[in-house]
């Protein structure tokens, strides 16, 4: 709720009048085959909607009851499964690990030729990740076929997708808050225990100049999956080149601030307020 909260007290530092609701106060419904919300909220019609959720089936909802989101709900589905991600951004001339996306495979068949496949052609150790995670916690090492064989049975029918590992990025990354055409804030994450960077994994936070090209790539994928804000963290290639690592929606710009002085949430209301024409 901090994040809920401080966006909120930002909003009414602009002069706008928010209220806070929790999505199942929102209650979905088709009524004669229209769009329509029940309950406490069944006759609001905001002037927009700060979705700071991943209730992607909602978002739609509000949407086609006329309702203009931030972020909207096809960006948020695109960013909160790592699959759709790299897919959306294929072929735009981004740059990114080499990645595989895991087929679904019944358990019970014991089909598992394709991981002799994955595991020649991205080489171990690689990095299996979870196509749906927060905070590094769904993101594995993997050292060789039979840790990538036990995984994947233990995932079971997770849907999943298998990377490259970039060594020139071991325990460190560089992560850019996107507010529509411009980076507000970067920061530098470094771990001296993990392949993750993540701050929660007891990553180090320094600020960070970013360079032209490091601001450019991440402003090209906010854009691409059609963000209004994002969180977008960049890996270091072997040529210090930056590389996507992902693109979040709803990044949390607590630890940024805390890094840099800078107040995410103010940039976001500024957008909100032009993109609205207020």
């Amino acid at each position: 709720m901090e994040i809920i909260n401080w966006l909120h007290n930002c909003a009414c530092q602009y002069g706008l009048e928010t209220e806070l609701v929790r999505n199942n106060d929102l209650i979905v419904t088709i009524d004669n085959g229209s769009s329509k919300l029940i309950g406490k909220y069944g006759q609001s019609k905001p002037d927009f909607v700060l979705f700071w959720d991943k209730d992607i089936t909602l978002a739609r909802h509000l949407e086609q009851m006329g309702m203009r989101l931030f972020n909207r709900a096809e960006t948020i589905a695109i960013c909160d499964n790592k699959a759709l991600t790299v897919q959306c951004l294929a072929g735009k001339n981004i740059a990114m690990p080499k990645t595989i996306v895991g087929p679904l495979v019944f358990q019970e068949l014991e089909a598992w030729e394709h991981l002799e496949v994955i595991a020649e052609e991205l080489c171990f150790p690689l990095v299996l990740k979870e196509c749906y995670g927060s905070f590094g916690q769904q993101v594995y090492l993997i050292h060789n076929y039979a840790e990538l064989l036990n995984k994947v049975k233990e995932l079971k029918n997770v849907p999943y997708l298998f990377q490259e590992l970039v060594q020139s990025s071991y325990g460190q990354d560089v992560r850019l808050q996107v507010v529509g055409d411009k980076v507000v804030a970067a920061m530098l994450r470094k771990s001296d225990h993990d392949f993750r960077a993540n701050v929660t994994n007891g990553a180090k936070m320094f600020p960070y100049e970013p360079t032209e090209e490091e601001i450019a790539l991440a402003i090209k994928c906010s854009q691409l999956v059609g963000a209004d804000f994002s969180a977008v963290d960049l890996l270091f290639g072997p040529q210090g080149e930056p590389l996507l690592c992902e693109v979040n929606s709803n990044g949390h710009f607590k630890n940024i601030y805390d890094c840099t002085g800078v107040d995410v949430a103010k940039a976001i209301m500024e957008h909100i307020l032009v993109d609205l024409g207020i």
